[in-house]
C-alpha cells in the first residue's frame, strides 16, 4: 500500500458521499425522465440520473483492465456499455423500457467505485507512474495515477453535477452537502 493510492481513493470518499445524498427522493417514476419546462413542456437535453449513474459504473471495471485486474467480481452488466459508454446518448424513458431499474444500476455504480478505491489504495506507488496503456485515454491520462484519480474522483465529481442541476429541474431539493 502506498501514499498515492490513498490520497486517491481517500479522496474518493466525499464524493461517494455526495453520490449517496443525491439519490433521495429518486425511485421508479422519476430516476430516466428529463425534466421539461415553459408553457409547452419542452424538455432539457441533459443526463438524467439512471444514465449518470450506469455511466458512472461502467468506469470502475474499465479502471481493473487498465491495471490488469479482473473485474468479474464488480459484475457491471454486459449492456451497460451499449446502454452508458461515453457519447451515447441519453433518452428520456417514460415507460421503464430502455434502461435498467434505477434499484439496479446504484448497486452496480457503488460496488464498483468501492471496490476500485480499495484496489487503488492497496498498489505500491510505482503502479502511479507506469504509463497508461489505454489507446483512448493515454493521451490526456498519460500514467495509471492520473488516470485512477480522474476516473474516481474528477470524472465522478463531473457527471454528479449533472445529477444535481438535474435534480433542480426536476423540481427536487438539493442534496444536503
Amino acid at each position: 500500500m502506498g501514499a498515492v493510492g490513498t490520497i486517491i481513493a481517500e479522496t474518493s470518499k466525499p464524493i461517494l458521499s455526495y453520490a449517496e445524498r443525491l439519490l433521495k427522493d429518486i425511485g421508479p417514476h422519476n430516476a430516466a425522465r428529463k425534466p421539461t419546462w415553459g408553457i409547452g413542456g419542452e424538455m432539457i437535453e441533459c443526463n438524467h440520473a439512471t444514465f449518470v449513474y450506469g455511466h458512472l459504473a461502467i468506469y470502475p471495471g474499465r479502471l481493473y483492465a487498465i491495471l490488469g485486474k479482473d473485474a468479474a467480481a464488480l459484475k457491471i452488466p454486459a449492456s451497460y456499455e451499449d446502454l452508458f459508454a461515453a457519447g451515447k446518448p441519453c433518452k428520456d424513458d417514460p415507460t421503464g423500457s430502455l434502461y435498467p431499474p434505477f434499484h439496479e444500476i446504484v448497486p452496480v455504480f457503488r460496488r464498483g467505485m468501492e471496490s476500485a478505491a480499495g484496489l487503488i489504495a492497496s498498489l505500491p506507488d510505482a503502479e502511479f507512474t507506469k504509463p497508461n496503456t489505454n489507446e483512448r485515454s493515454k493521451a490526456r491520462f498519460p500514467t495509471v495515477g492520473i488516470l485512477a484519480n480522474f476516473l474516481l474522483n474528477n470524472h465522478v465529481a463531473m457527471h454528479l453535477g449533472q445529477v444535481s442541476t438535474w435534480r433542480r429541474a426536476m423540481g427536487l431539493p438539493g442534496a444536503d452537502v
